[in-house]
């Protein structure tokens, strides 16, 4: 089964959004940072930077994930998406551990902060725009359930937190206010890092094939049950890869049934699954029972 048309449209999409607004946001707050030496700039801008170096590896292994499957990769290459999430939560990691280096030292050595009015229209852009592509990855990950751009998204929720911090530190510095830039870059740095650890616990839960959520798994089971002719089911097994669900069953029929007609019940269970769970290849196993 390839991957739905719309689908890898959708996920090109939001990959090529997500790199041109760090880079956008980062060439904005890297002048707005030279010119008032905000730590908590200096933190947005570090954040954009990696941010920018993440998507670009999101990108590529996106593209890389839509590809068929072939000879090598019988199941496809959906499981790229973890593998680019767990290289996304390194370089979220070591924006936290940046940021937390530089706040704490701005802590030690305070210094005043300059250009606060473009510092100011800079963050308020930054919200503008991360508030947008967050809207967008959103409605993505909501019809591929991309395991990619869901982390993706995770680290822009962060930068979300990240730039309203800046915006108020910057707002707090225009009253003479200087000390919560930095105690703010230090907040904001634990938040980041606890959104890395977020995206590694779920890239490993698609690596480790966890199973799909019970709610959902017992619908299929239900579904199959309903197919007429179809006496029950059983070790119904589960796994995501990409945006992608492998799906095993085994069917329990009636032992008098042909080859042609256990073979169209399975079809039928086929059918019914993924005629609501359009994302799911489906595997079915016919068991005899005796009459």
């Amino acid at each position: 089964m390839s991957v739905i048309p719309q689908h890898a449209r959708l996920l090109r999409q939001a990959t090529a959004a997500a790199l041109a607004t760090a880079l956008l946001l980062a060439s904005a707050k890297a002048i707005a940072w030279w010119l008032s030496g905000s730590v908590s700039l200096l933190a947005g801008l570090t954040d954009s930077l990696l941010d920018g170096a993440a998507s670009l590896l999101n990108l590529i292994a996106v593209h890389y994930a839509l590809r068929p499957a072939d000879d090598d990769h019988r199941y496809g290459h959906g499981k790229a998406e973890a593998l680019a999430g767990l290289g996304q939560a390194l370089f979220v990691g070591a924006s936290a551990v940046l940021v937390a280096l530089q706040a704490w030292d701005r802590l030690r050595h305070p210094e005043p902060l300059g250009a606060q009015t473009l510092g100011i229209a800079v963050m308020m852009l930054s919200l503008a725009m991360t508030f947008a592509l967050l809207l967008f990855q959103r409605h993505v990950v909501r019809v591929t359930g991309s395991t990619a751009i869901r982390a993706d998204s995770l680290h822009y929720r962060s930068d979300l937190l990240l730039n309203a911090g800046i915006l108020l530190a910057l707002l707090l510095a225009t009253f003479g206010w200087q000390q919560p830039d930095a105690l703010i870059g230090m907040a904001i740095a634990a938040y980041i890092l606890w959104s890395a650890i977020s995206i590694v616990r779920e890239a490993v839960a698609v690596l480790m094939d966890e199973e799909l959520t019970a709610d959902v798994s017992e619908r299929m089971h239900v579904l199959a049950c309903a197919v007429p002719g179809v006496l029950g089911a059983h070790d119904l097994r589960t796994r995501i890869s990409g945006t992608r669900w492998f799906v095993q069953l085994h069917l329990e029929l009636p032992g008098e049934l042909s080859l042609r007609e256990a073979h169209q019940r399975c079809v039928e269970v086929e059918q019914a699954i993924r005629g609501e769970f359009p994302r799911a290849e489906v595997l079915v196993h016919a068991d005899p029972r005796p009459a």
